[in-house]
């Protein structure tokens, strides 16, 4: 029934904001008509009251001042007050009918100022009117609590009404303003995850496609000095560069499948991500590029999580990419640290840097290291880059493990891995 009730009161006031002037002449009409009527009224064993232009001209003035409420809310309650205070002054019976003008601008001034000013100018009218009676009205006198009462409870009343309208009103713009700030928020947060991807994806495709390329350049390079002292090691070379770019392929295809793949089973499948279980092949394609990779592993080697084992893989795999492109160094090691709660990843080599990589990079270059240490800080970890104090350059990176089992608490303190 509540409900019922609320959508009416919804749709009249939609109509009321749409056609302001058509609601206001009907309720003029209306409430000339109660005065009318109840300025016929009068008390029992009384002769009716005879309606003077008087009353009539006094009752239209209040009910055509309603017109002005929405721009003069006050004026319009200052006036309703005083038109009612001549009718008592008249001797006419105030009932509710006589007094509906000035409770409907009581409750207009109510909604549109607040219940402060209302109740000042509420009070300020049932007193008058309670002075006036007892002035203009003999019968007064004999019973002037209950009138007095009568005239608080009638005047009072709109307030009531009026606050209600306020709190609900204020409601609906809250609740409206809720639904604009969530639409904000999803808006905003739509963009922030397009750009998250795009970055990913940049990240994935640089890593690819650097690595890779960095491997064939030296590759070739290696296979044209060697080509005419050596043709049966540039034969080999050239086979090596032969698996780099079809590995480069692979990678790409794996990556822009990714961007196709809708999770629809006509999908293609898509190819598992890189981790670190691919360190040995990583290893052999530097060594195709004459880059010497040894790895050593301490601690227990503990499953890493499928965003960690990526970031670890791409870290050394950028890494190694550095040391190809920019050091003047034959040789680089990998030391994999796996600790109670996190797995340590250093990447040394010993060469002269060429290009320093860890030199601010202008707009547009330089990406290598920037991404290693986003892809860190995507899986909860940290990683830093610099040149070592001996000469060298050295990457390193600490990633986050899941806890390890209770079963398995117990692991050897060293374990070292064989040299590539």
């Amino acid at each position: 029934m509540s409900t019922s009730t609320e959508r009416y009161t919804d749709r009249f006031e939609q109509y009321a904001d749409r056609h302001p002037r058509v609601v206001d002449t009907i309720l003029v009409l209306v409430l000339m008509a109660c005065a009318i009527v109840g300025s016929g009224l009068t008390r029992p064993g009384a002769a009716p009251p005879q309606r003077g232009t008087t009353v009539l001209a006094v009752m239209g003035v209040a009910c055509l001042a309603l017109s002005a409420h929405r721009s003069h809310p006050r004026a319009v309650a200052v006036v309703n007050a005083l038109c009612i205070v001549v009718v008592t002054a008249l001797e006419y019976v105030l009932t509710p009918l006589l007094l509906a003008p000035v409770m409907t601008a009581m409750y207009w001034l109510t909604t549109h100022t607040g219940l402060k000013t209302a109740r000042l100018y509420s009070v300020t009218t049932a007193a008058s009117l309670m002075a006036t009676s007892a002035v203009f009205d003999p019968t007064y006198a004999s019973s002037p609590v209950p009138r007095s009462i009568g005239y608080c409870f009638w005047l009072l009343l709109p307030l009531g009404a009026g606050s209600m309208t306020r709190l609900r009103r204020a409601y609906l713009a809250s609740v409206q303003a809720r639904a604009e700030h969530a639409e904000r928020t999803r808006e905003e947060e739509a963009r922030l995850r397009v750009t998250e991807e795009r970055m990913r994806i940049a990240r994935e495709l640089h890593d690819v496609v650097a690595h890779h390329l960095a491997l064939a350049n030296a590759q070739a390079g290696t296979a044209a000095h060697f080509a005419l002292t050596d043709p049966q090691r540039t034969k080999k070379i050239l086979t090596a560069l032969t698996g780099t770019t079809s590995s480069a392929l692979r990678e790409l295809k794996a990556t822009l499948g990714l961007l196709r793949h809708d999770g629809g089973p006509d999908s293609a499948s898509l190819e598992p991500a890189p981790g670190l279980a691919r360190l040995p092949e990583l290893v052999s394609t530097c060594a195709s590029a004459g880059l010497t990779v040894t790895v050593t592993t301490t601690g227990r080697p503990r499953p890493l999580t499928a965003g960690a084992d990526l970031a670890a893989f791409r870290i050394v795999q950028e890494a190694l990419t550095n040391a190809t492109k920019h050091a003047a160094a034959d040789s680089a090691h990998v030391h994999l640290a796996y600790e109670e709660l996190g797995l340590l990843i250093t990447v040394t080599n010993d060469g002269p840097s060429r290009a320093t990589d860890a030199a601010p990079a202008a707009p547009g270059q330089g990406f290598g290291i920037m991404g290693m240490r986003e892809r860190a800080r995507t899986v909860g970890g940290e990683s830093r880059a610099g040149p070592l104090p001996e000469g060298g350059f050295e990457v390193s990176a600490s990633l986050p493990l899941p806890p390890a089992r209770e079963a398995s608490s117990e692991a050897p303190d060293d374990q070292k891995g064989e040299q590539a």
